[in-house]
């Protein structure tokens, strides 16, 4: 093993010690699912509701209400569905110039 491989390993494992606390600490935890689920109901429930309202017979404002009301449900139940990983470009570019580094 030569220096400069040896330089180069050590140069990446300081880079994971310092990025992964990082990365740990800016994910939210984790719900339990049973509170999902009936939160869930609960804005289906709202939404059903919303829909068989005679809108017609509403004032301006109250339109208004019920719109910022129906884009924060909307808002909610696209955050409790969201789990998987996600990559930026930048970050997807640094992984790829470190495996070529390390593979060489």
């Amino acid at each position: 093993m030569n220096f400069k491989k040896l330089i180069r390993m050590i140069t990446f494992s300081l880079l994971i010690t310092i990025a992964s606390p990082v990365m740990a600490a800016s994910s939210s935890p984790l719900s339990d699912s049973t509170m999902d689920n009936a939160r869930t109901e609960q804005i289906m429930s709202r939404l059903t509701v919303i829909q068989s309202m005679d809108l017609s017979s509403l004032s301006p404002a109250e339109r208004k209400d019920l719109r910022k009301e129906l884009n924060g449900l909307k808002k909610e139940a696209g955050k409790s569905g969201t789990t998987g990983i996600y990559l930026s470009i930048g970050a997807i570019i640094v992984i790829i110039l470190l495996l070529i580094l390390l593979l060489k």
